[in-house]
C-alpha cells in the first residue's frame, strides 16, 4: 500500500501498474498536506488517513481490478475509420490527441514515413515508460503524421525516442507537479535540408513546431503520459519545442562535437526544460564588456530560473540538473572575441551564481518537500561543509560547473540570452540515421 496526497492518487496507480503492480492499494490524505498547519494535518491523520491505511490493508476486495492486462492493441491495427472531423472527434474523446486538430494518421500517410528508414515496421526501437509501451517505426509514424510532420522527419523523431528511452534522460520520473517540458536540440549537417530552423523565433518556425508537437504527442501516446493522470504540472505544459544549433556562426565547437560526435554526424538531444521566461539582454559599455556583461547576467540568471533547493544537491544522490544557456550569435561571438571558451563560461558561472546563505536556507526549508536544512542537507552528503557558513555569506547554486550546456542559436542580430532548468532529466544525444 502506498499514502498519497489529494491529486496523486491517480499518478500513484500509474507508476504502481508500471513497475508490475496492477491494483495498488492507495490511502489518500485528503488535501495539500503542505500548506496545512500542524494541528490540521494532525486531524486529518487520525480522522481520516489512519481509518484508510488500516481499511486498505485489512479489508478483501471483490474482484481485483487486472485494467489494461489483456488489452493488447497492435500498431498495425486499423483503429477507426470516418472522415476529417470524425477522426478527429474519436481521437480527442480517446485522449490520443493534444486538444488541436490532428492529420488523420491513414495507413498511406504512415507507410510515406516508413520509406525514411531501414527499421521494420514493427521493429523494437525502444520500450518508453511510464506506460511501458513499444515505440516501433509504426506508431512512431503514426504519431509524426499526426503532428504535421513530413515524411523526411522519421528518422529525426527515432533518434529522439532512443534517447528519451535511455535510463539517463529519466523519462520514468517527469509526470512532476513542476510541469518537466522535454524539448529536443538537432546538430549535423543536413538540419537545414530537413526544414529546422536555428535563427530568429526558431520554435516556432520551419520544421520545429510540427517536431516539438510530434514529440509530445509520442510522450503523451506511447509514454502513456496523459494530464492530470500522471503528467501533473501545476498550471499546464507549453508546446514540446525544438532547436537546432546554428553551427555557421557559432564561434566553438558545436554540442554534438564537443560531446564525441563528428562534426558531419547528424545528432538528436533529448533535453528538458521547467522554465521559459525573459531573455536578458547583453550591453557593453567602456567600464563593462559585452562579454563580461554577459557572464554576470548569465549567473544572476541561474540563481533566479531554477528551484535552488533542489539545483544545489551534489554528490552521487544529488537531484538530477540540466542547465541550457541559449546564446544568440552576437552574445556568442563576443564572449569568443574576449578569449572565453564553453568551459571558461561553465566555471565562471559555477564560481559566481551566488545567493546568501539565509536566503537559501528559507527556500530548502519552506521550498523543499523534505523541509531540509542546510546542515541537514551537509550531514546527508547532499552539500559540501562550504555551506557551513554565517546567514550573509555568499553560497553556490551550481553543484557542478558540468551541468551547464551551452548552445548557440536564436535571432542572428539580437543581443540576447535565455536560461533554461530542466529539473529531473539529464541530457541525452543519439546520432540519426539519414541511410534511407
Amino acid at each position: 500500500m502506498v499514502v498519497t496526497t489529494t491529486g496523486f492518487t491517480a499518478i500513484a496507480k500509474a507508476v504502481g501498474k508500471a513497475e508490475g503492480m496492477t491494483g495498488l492499494r492507495v490511502a489518500e490524505y485528503p488535501g495539500a498536506v503542505g500548506v496545512h498547519p500542524e494541528a490540521l494535518v494532525e486531524k486529518n491523520v487520525e480522522n481520516v488517513l489512519f481509518d484508510r491505511i488500516v481499511s486498505e490493508l485489512t479489508q478483501p476486495r471483490a474482484g481485483e481490478s487486472r485494467e489494461g492486462l489483456g488489452s493488447v492493441r497492435r500498431a498495425s491495427d486499423i483503429v477507426f475509420e470516418g472522415d476529417f472531423d470524425e477522426v478527429n472527434e474519436y481521437f480527442k474523446a480517446q485522449s490520443w490527441s493534444d486538444e488541436l486538430p490532428i492529420v488523420p494518421p491513414t495507413l498511406a500517410r504512415v507507410e510515406a514515413f516508413l520509406k525514411h528508414t531501414t527499421r521494420r515496421p514493427d521493429e523494437q526501437i525502444a520500450v518508453l515508460p511510464q506506460a511501458n509501451l513499444s515505440a516501433v517505426p509504426l506508431n512512431i509514424a503514426a504519431n509524426a503524421v499526426m503532428a504535421g510532420c513530413r515524411p523526411e522527419h522519421m528518422p529525426v523523431l527515432i533518434a529522439a525516442v532512443e534517447a528519451i528511452a535511455d535510463n539517463a534522460y529519466n523519462l520514468a520520473n517527469i509526470g512532476s507537479t513542476w510541469g518537466v517540458l522535454p524539448f529536443l536540440l538537432v546538430n549535423g549537417p543536413d538540419a537545414k535540408r530537413l526544414g529546422i530552423e536555428n535563427g530568429a523565433q526558431l520554435v516556432n518556425k520551419g520544421a520545429n513546431p510540427a517536431l516539438g508537437r510530434a514529440l509530445g504527442l509520442i510522450i503523451k501516446n506511447i509514454a502513456g503520459y496523459q494530464f492530470s493522470r500522471n503528467y501533473m504540472g501545476t498550471f499546464g505544459y507549453p508546446m514540446n519545442f525544438v532547436v537546432a544549433e546554428n553551427e555557421a556562426e557559432c564561434p566553438w565547437e558545436p554540442y554534438h562535437v564537443e560531446h564525441g560526435f563528428d562534426r558531419n554526424d547528424n545528432t538528436v538531444t533529448a533535453c528538458g526544460t521547467v522554465t521559459w521566461g525573459w531573455p536578458p539582454a547583453i550591453y557593453g559599455t567602456e567600464e563593462k564588456s559585452a562579454a563580461d556583461s554577459a557572464l554576470e547576467h548569465l549567473a544572476i540568471e541561474v540563481t533566479k530560473k531554477p528551484c535552488l533547493a533542489r539545483l544545489v544537491e551534489r554528490g552521487e544522490n544529488g537531484f538530477r540538473n540540466m542547465i541550457t544557456f541559449l546564446i544568440a550569435p552576437p552574445v556568442a561571438k563576443a564572449l569568443a572575441a574576449a578569449g572565453y571558451t564553453k568551459q571558461h563560461i561553465r566555471d565562471y558561472v559555477y564560481e559566481h551564481a551566488r545567493v546568501p546563505y539565509r536566503e537559501l536556507e528559507f527556500l530548502i526549508e519552506y521550498g523543499h518537500s523534505e523541509a531540509f536544512k542546510i546542515p541537514d542537507m551537509v550531514e546527508r552528503g547532499l552539500l559540501t561543509k562550504e555551506y557551513l557558513v554565517k546567514p550573509d555569506d555568499m553560497v553556490r547554486v551550481l553543484p557542478s560547473p558540468d551541468v551547464i550546456n551551452i548552445v548557440v542559436c536564436g535571432d542572428p542580430d539580437r543581443n540576447r540570452v535565455m536560461v533554461l532548468w530542466g529539473g529531473y532529466v539529464s541530457p541525452v544525444t543519439r546520432k540519426i540515421d539519414l541511410r534511407a
